[in-house]
């Protein structure tokens, strides 16, 4: 393909995203490709639009998400979110300032994956409905997905963020939680490289894998995603599921296969 029809179809494709509303941050993400969640890099304020906090009433952060369109989040469903205990927070970056351009939502259904399975993390996918549509903004857009047929090839620099654990180390967990959204850029796995590290019969089709490469995803990440770039459009690929216990850097994080699930998300969005 030449140079004139690349750009062209790189173009083509921001504007049907553009047109679609998604995956492309008003404010552009800066990623230094090399830096971890676990003793991170900050992001740059308002850059990665779709991501949510998902937090209890007293404020505390337990789990990541990312806004799908202006009535849908998608999260983890291990996070195991109550309509009732739980709200959702968009537009933050900074977890001590108070004075943000934030939206509050709270959840009026939670929809986890019916084929589920909270032993081998399974299908670990919940849809959040919202109880009133977000506003979008320069610092609040979904992100797109994945579609089924996405195969995007292994060694990929794709990226992740949250307000997870920023230690690995255990003693210092209470001061841990990072103030700022944190980003990092890691490589994905091919099925068999992951399953070289986590065993033949525990990973799925429906888990994709990425790092190892001295970066990683933590607890408080979860539910978040896991974004791949192409000519400017962030798609979700996963959603932060599970690791090691201690996030070791050196091992493969898992993340929900969005491709993997997208006829569940879109069946789900159609009926209610």
């Amino acid at each position: 393909m030449g140079d004139t029809a690349m750009f062209l179809l790189v173009s083509c494709l921001a504007l049907v995203a553009s047109a679609l509303g998604c995956g492309v941050p008003t404010i552009k993400p800066q990623v230094s490709g090399y830096n971890k969640i676990v003793n991170g890099e900050n992001a740059v304020s308002g850059s990665w639009p779709w991501q949510v906090s998902l937090q209890d009433g007293t404020g505390f952060h337990f789990c990541g998400g990312s806004l799908i369109n202006q009535y849908w989040v998608v999260t983890a469903a291990h996070c195991r979110v109550s309509p009732y205990n739980h709200r959702v927070i968009l537009g933050e970056y900074d977890r001590n300032y108070n004075s943000e351009p934030i939206q509050i939502k709270t959840i009026s259904r939670a929809i986890s994956h019916p084929y589920y399975n909270s032993n081998t993390f399974t299908n670990d996918i919940t849809l959040l409905k919202l109880s009133s549509p977000v506003q979008m903004t320069n610092r609040i857009s979904p992100v797109c997905l994945a579609s089924s047929s996405t195969s995007i090839p292994s060694g990929t620099k794709c990226v992740t963020t949250g307000w997870g654990q920023i230690s690995n180390t255990l003693s210092y967990l209470a001061l841990s939680s990072p103030r700022y959204l944190q980003q990092t850029a890691l490589p994905l796995l091919t099925p068999a490289q992951c399953k070289q590290y986590w065993g033949q019969n525990r990973i799925t089709d429906a888990m994709i894998c990425a790092g190892a490469s001295g970066v990683s995803s933590c607890q408080g990440d979860s539910g978040g995603p896991l974004v791949c770039e192409s000519g400017g459009v962030w798609s979700l690929v996963g959603i932060v599921s599970w690791g090691t216990s201690n996030c070791n850097v050196y091992a493969p994080a898992v993340y929900a296969r969005v491709s993997y699930l997208r006829s569940w998300i879109d069946q789900t969005l159609a009926y209610n």
